[in-house]
C-alpha cells in the first residue's frame, strides 16, 4: 500500500515518514497527477454556469494527493536526499511542469475562470475571494493562456527544459560542496581557531578514518576557519574552493547551465509579451517594475557606499599595522573583521558562543512566541520524522487549541544543503467548517553538539535561528480559507518582513533575558555584553550594505536585459560588481554558478527583496520600540493584520493597516548607522 496516496492515520494527519519508501514517490506522483486531472476534467465539463465555488473554489481544493507528495518529497530532496532522490526528481519535474501547464493552458478552464472574473463585481465576494479570483485569472493570462497555440507549445517546452536545469544546477551545487575537504594534519595550522571548530574537525576525521583535522565547504565549518584560521595560505585555498564552486570546467560546472536559464527566462517573458523576466516577475510584487527596484537599490548604494568604503581603508589599515599587510584579498576579509571587532568592542564570538546554547535560544524563541502571540510549545516524541536528528512540537494557544505542528532539524548532514530555510509540509485552510492547521519546519546548518560541548551558536546563528522562526509563525498563526493564500503565501518582497522583524528582539536585553544564560553556570549574559552586541550591531553596516546590493544587481543584470549577448559569465558578473567592488577579484571564482537563491530557489528578480523588507522590518519594529516590545495590542495588530492574513489582500493595504503609513527607509539607514 502506498501511504502517500492515502488519507494519513496518524496522529494531527503528520507525514507518517518511516512508512514511506523512496520507490513509493513515483507512483503517487502519477496518481497525484491523475486525480487531479480528473478534477480539472469535471470542472470543465460541468454543464451548470461558471460560478466562484464551482470553478475557482473547486479549483482551490483540488489537487490534494499531489500537494501532499510533492511537498514531502521536494523538502526530503533538500533536507536528506540521496542519489535515488536526486533521479526522481529529474524525471519528475518534467512531468511537474507538464501538468501545470496542461492546467494553466487549458482553453475550456481559462473560459469559465474568466467568466467569472468578469462578473466578478456582481459577486459580492470577500476580499479573500477577491484576491484568490485575481490570481487564478492571472495565472492563467501571465502564463500563456491567451497565446496561439504553437506560442503554448513552445512555453510547454521551456517550462520543462527549466525546470530540469534549475534542478541540475542545484545538485552540481551540492557535489562541488561534498566534493571538497580541507585535510589538516600539522597541528599548527589549527593556530587561531576556537576549540569547539577543532573539535568538529577532528570527529569529522574520525568518521573518515583519518588521522587528524577536515575541514569542509559547510557553513558551520567554513565560517569560523575564515573568520579565526591564522594561516593566511589555508584561508586562501579555502575561500577560493568555495568560490570556485561549480565553476572548474568540471562535469558539475554551472556555467552552461546558468545562461541557458537566463536565455529561457528571458524568452519565456517575451513569449508572454513581457520586456524581460524581470518586469514578468515584477508585476507580482511590491516593487511592481525593474527601473523601481534598480533606482532603489541604487539609492541605498549612494548612502551606503562612502560608508563602506571609510569601513574598508579602516580594515586595510588594520590589517597593514598588525600584519603589515599591503593590501586585503576576499580570504582576509572576516579575519581582519573579527580582530578589529574585538579590538574595538572587546567582543568575540567565542566570549558570547557560551550564552547561546541551541536549546536555549529555541526554547528563548517560544517564550517570546508566547509572550506575543499567547503560543505554547510542548516537544512530542510521538510524531514521526525524517531523520533522528529533527524533533517536534505541538503549539498551542492560550485555550489549548492545537495551533500548528512545529518540525526543527538544525544540523549539517551529507544528505542536506546549505544555508537555512522554513518549510511546510501541509498548509493551513478552512474546508467544510474545519480549520485545518498547518505542519511547518525550519532547517538549518549549526554545529552539532560534540563529546565534550552542547552545540553553541554564534550570535549570528542566534539571528538566523530567529529569523527563519519569524518566517514559521507566518506559517503556524495563518488563518485563512484557501490553502494557495496561506501563511508565508505571499508577495517575495513581503515574505521577509515576518522573518526579518523577529531578528529585533535578539538585540533586546528583555527578551534576551530569557535565553543568553551561560551554559555551564547560567548566569545571565553580562549587561556589557549586550551593550556591545548593539554597538557592534552597526559594525560595517556599509560594507555589508554593499555586499547585499551587489547580489541584488547581479539579480537584476542577468534577469531585466536580453541575456542573449553574454557569452562570458565570469567578464559579465565583473561589469555587474563594478559599482560594489571593494576587494580584488579573484579569478578562479564567479558567484553565479553556486547562486542557488536565483537559479534555483525562487529569488529571480527577487533578491533586492531582503533589502526591501528590512526598510519594512526597521519601520515596523520602530512601533514596538515606541509601545514596548512585548506591548499585547501591538503584537495583536501584527498578528491579525499581518501574520494571520497571508496573501488574501495585497501586501502594502495590510502593511499600512498595521503601521498607519507606508515604510519609510529612514528607519533603517538609523538603524544601520548610514543616516
Amino acid at each position: 500500500m502506498n501511504l502517500l496516496t492515502q488519507k494519513f492515520t496518524t496522529k494531527h494527519d503528520t507525514a507518517p515518514f518511516s512508512g514511506i519508501k523512496t520507490e513509493d514517490f513515483m507512483p503517487a506522483f502519477k496518481e497525484g497527477i491523475e486525480i487531479a486531472r480528473k478534477e480539472i476534467d469535471a470542472i470543465v465539463a460541468n454543464p451548470e454556469e461558471p460560478t466562484f465555488e464551482n470553478t475557482i473554489e473547486a479549483m482551490s481544493f483540488g489537487g490534494e494527493v499531489l500537494e501532499r507528495t510533492s511537498s514531502i518529497f521536494f523538502n526530503l530532496h533538500s533536507a536528506e536526499t540521496n542519489d535515488e532522490i536526486q533521479k526522481i526528481a529529474m524525471e519528475v519535474s518534467p512531468l511537474l511542469s507538464e501538468f501545470g501547464n496542461d492546467v494553466r493552458l487549458n482553453k475550456e478552464l481559462f473560459e469559465r475562470v474568466k467568466a467569472v472574473y468578469d462578473k466578478r463585481d456582481l459577486l459580492n465576494l470577500t476580499p479573500e475571494q477577491t484576491t484568490l479570483l485575481e490570481k487564478k485569472y492571472k495565472g492563467f493570462s501571465r502564463n500563456g493562456a491567451n497565446l496561439a497555440e504553437d506560442k503554448k507549445t513552445r512555453l510547454r517546452e521551456i517550462d520543462k527544459e527549466l525546470s530540469r536545469l534549475s534542478l541540475h544546477f542545484g545538485e552540481n551545487v551540492l557535489a562541488e560542496t561534498n566534493a571538497y575537504q580541507l585535510y589538516i594534519t600539522d597541528e599548527k595550522d589549527l593556530s587561531g581557531l576556537p576549540e569547539g571548530t577543532i573539535e568538529a574537525a577532528r570527529e569529522l576525521a574520525m568518521s573518515l578514518e583519518k588521522e587528524g583535522w577536515v575541514f569542509t565547504l559547510d557553513y558551520p565549518s567554513y565560517v569560523p576557519f575564515m573568520t579565526y584560521a591564522d594561516n593566511r595560505e589555508l584561508r586562501k585555498e579555502l575561500a577560493i574552493a568555495f568560490g570556485a564552486k561549480a565553476f572548474q570546467g568540471n562535469e558539475f560546472d554551472n556555467r552552461e547551465i546558468v545562461l541557458k536559464i537566463a536565455q529561457l527566462r528571458h524568452e519565456r517573458a517575451n513569449l508572454l509579451g513581457y520586456k524581460s523576466h524581470a518586469d514578468f516577475v515584477l508585476e507580482e510584487r511590491m516593487a511592481e517594475s525593474p527601473e523601481k527596484v534598480k533606482s532603489f537599490l541604487q539609492d541605498l548604494l549612494a548612502k551606503a557606499k562612502p560608508a563602506a568604503e571609510r569601513e574598508f581603508a579602516e580594515l586595510t589599515a588594520f590589517a597593514k599595522e598588525t600584519d603589515g599587510l599591503d593590501h586585503l584579498e576576499k580570504w582576509d576579509g572576516a579575519y581582519y573583521s573579527e580582530k578589529l571587532k574585538q579590538k574595538l568592542f572587546n567582543l568575540d564570538d567565542e566570549k558570547l558562543k557560551p550564552y547561546f546554547k541551541l536549546e536555549n535560544v529555541l526554547n528563548g524563541a517560544f517564550t517570546i512566541a508566547g509572550k506575543l502571540y499567547g503560543l505554547k510549545f510542548d516537544e512530542v516524541k510521538d510524531i514521526d520524522t525524517y531523520h533522528k536528528d529533527v524533533t517536534t512540537y505541538e503549539v498551542r494557544d492560550e485555550n489549548g487549541n492545537l495551533v500548528a505542528i512545529f518540525y526543527a532539524d538544525f544540523f549539517p548532514r551529507k544528505g542536506k544543503r546549505n544555508g537555512a530555510w522554513m518549510t511546510s509540509f501541509k498548509s493551513q485552510y478552512v474546508k467544510d467548517g474545519v480549520n485545518e492547521r498547518p505542519h511547518v519546519s525550519i532547517v538549518c546548518n549549526f554545529t552539532k553538539p560534540t563529546e565534550t560541548k552542547p552545540s553553541l551558536l554564534t550570535f549570528n546563528e542566534v539571528t538566523t535561528l530567529f529569523h527563519e522562526f519569524g518566517h514559521a509563525l507566518h506559517g503556524m498563526l495563518a488563518d485563512t480559507v484557501y490553502p494557495s493564500l496561506s501563511g508565508t503565501s505571499v508577495y517575495w518582497d513581503f515574505v521577509e518582513l515576518p522573518s526579518q522583524v523577529m531578528e529585533n528582539w535578539c538585540y533586546e536585553p528583555e527578551a534576551l533575558a530569557f535565553f543568553a544564560h551561560h551554559y555551564q553556570t547560567g548566569e545571565m549574559i553580562p549587561m556589557e555584553y549586550i551593550n556591545k552586541i548593539k554597538e557592534s550591531a552597526s559594525f560595517q553596516e556599509g560594507m555589508a550594505t554593499m555586499r547585499q546590493l551587489s547580489f541584488g544587481l547581479l539579480d537584476m543584470g542577468w534577469h531585466s536585459a536580453d541575456p542573449s549577448g553574454i557569452t562570458d559569465l565570469k567578464a559579465f558578473e565583473t561589469e555587474q560588481f563594478a559599482t560594489t567592488q571593494l576587494y580584488p577579484d579573484v579569478k578562479e571564482n564567479a558567484m553565479s554558478t553556486a547562486f542557488s537563491h536565483i537559479f534555483q530557489g525562487g529569488y529571480s528578480s527577487g533578491y533586492y527583496s531582503y533589502k526591501w523588507a528590512e526598510v519594512l522590518d526597521a519601520d515596523a519594529f520602530e512601533l514596538f520600540l515606541e509601545r514596548g516590545i512585548f506591548d499585547k495590542e501591538t503584537a495583536m495588530s501584527f498578528k491579525n493584520n499581518v501574520l494571520s492574513k497571508g496573501g488574501t489582500e495585497h501586501p502594502m493595504l495590510l502593511y499600512k493597516r498595521f503601521r498607519g503609513h507606508e515604510p519609510k527607509p529612514d528607519a533603517l539607514l538609523k538603524r544601520a548607522g548610514l543616516l
